[in-house]
């Protein structure tokens, strides 16, 4: 098993959440995204992110406006959409199931099966 590759898929499956989250507590450019998930121990590259983005917008769940920035060429800010703001609601109720259901595995106390004895 190839634990790298694991925990990658498993950022990869939640990045569009985390994304979605963030812009839940306003309109970002990608430079803040890319800033704020730094913050929260999710290294997201720009190569990564963009692309992301851009499907997100597609998809309807993001809308985006351009605004002059006091240093350096204009940004474009991402803001959640009525559909990203109810995919966000349901992404949210599968992340509570599923990390429920981690959490259950993970207090299972698990006991070592009966020695044999010897007759």
């Amino acid at each position: 098993m190839n634990i790298d590759n694991l925990k990658s898929q498993m950022r990869k499956g939640m990045l569009e959440f985390c994304v979605l989250l963030l812009l839940r507590r306003g309109d970002a450019y990608a430079s803040e995204i890319i800033a704020k998930m730094k913050e929260a121990h999710l290294i997201v590259m720009e190569g990564t992110l963009y692309p992301l983005l851009t499907r997100l917008k597609n998809d309807g769940l993001l809308a985006y406006r351009w605004e002059e920035s006091p240093s350096g060429p204009p940004r474009k800010y991402y803001c959640l959409t009525p559909l990203g703001l109810s995919s966000l609601e349901q992404l949210h109720q599968s992340w509570a199931e599923i990390s429920h259901t981690v959490e259950l595995l993970l207090s299972l106390q698990t006991t070592p099966p009966p020695i044999p004895l010897e007759q």
